[in-house]
């Protein structure tokens, strides 16, 4: 029989409370109990379901039309989710025809602008679906003030972080930051992460760009990654870079200010932790 874990002696118990890691698992023989395979199995099959979950990109950029931002629509060089996690190179690249869309919108809209914002599906749409409307409001927020000329939101297909630089350059964009569906973990499937480069251009590595990572509900606020990517750009700006030379040094805000409906769930942010 399954013997939950009931010892009063397991300090283990106590975190359980505090972290979806799975620790304290409790033993049924020398097995885990059922209850607890079955929660993996639970988690490993929505980490595989986010993969394969097809782009709402017309959804997506209904909530941006209701929130007053056009968006364009591009594929990358992969013409299928096979393609896309067989060829990473090919995610990494627009296809020839989004690459010649691009280039049509931007000598009709000359004179390049301050940033470019791209959405990406990467490997998890659905971190794309449930973040990027709510990240965005929060993020325009603290960019009025900077009065960045900015590009419709471009929404890429089978994207990866590198295609952000191509659609920089092609735009003449100062900065680009990509928005990306993380690879899923056992106990994140839906995990957003935020790459932004300063002067994008074709065949930049990843030494070029800054990343913040794990945007959800139960990670890295709304408000937080918000104002850690506003740091950034500003900071690019001023020294003219982005990078491994860029370091985030953001006065991380107080976590009552921010402890808003978008950090539910957060267990640093709890009050057993005051």
């Amino acid at each position: 029989m399954d013997k939950p874990p009931s010892d009063p002696q397991n300090p283990l118990l106590e975190l359980r409370r505090l972290t979806p890691a799975r620790i304290a698992l409790g033993r049924s023989g020398t097995s885990m109990p059922t209850s607890a395979q079955l929660d993996f199995q639970y988690a490993h099959a929505q980490a595989r379901d986010a993969v394969h979950l097809p782009f709402d990109h017309a959804g997506l950029s209904a909530q941006l039309a209701e929130c007053g931002r056009q968006s364009l629509l591009l594929h990358s060089a992969a013409a299928n989710r096979d393609s896309y996690l067989q060829r990473p190179d090919l995610g990494r690249k627009l296809s020839d025809a989004s690459a010649q869309n691009l280039r049509d919108y931007a000598q009709a809209n000359p004179g390049g602008v301050d940033l470019v914002i791209v959405v990406a599906d990467g490997l998890s749409a659905l971190a794309v679906h449930r973040h990027t409307a709510p990240f965005l409001t929060r993020l325009q927020e603290q960019i009025a003030t900077d009065r960045w000329s900015v590009s419709p939101v471009v929404l890429v297909e089978q994207g990866r972080v590198a295609i952000g630089d191509e659609i920089g350059e092609l735009l003449g964009a100062k900065m680009v930051v990509i928005l990306i569906g993380e690879r899923p973990g056992l106990s994140s499937p839906d995990s957003l992460g935020l790459y932004f480069t300063y002067n994008p251009k074709i065949g930049l590595t990843d030494a070029y760009r800054n990343c913040i990572s794990n945007v959800r509900l139960e990670g890295l606020s709304y408000g937080m990654a918000a104002h850690r990517l506003v740091y950034l750009m500003r900071e690019a700006c001023r020294r003219q870079l982005s990078g491994v030379n860029l370091k985030d040094e953001a006065q991380v805000q107080t976590l009552v200010s921010d402890a808003g409906a978008d950090t539910k769930g957060n267990f640093l942010l709890s009050p057993l932790n005051t």
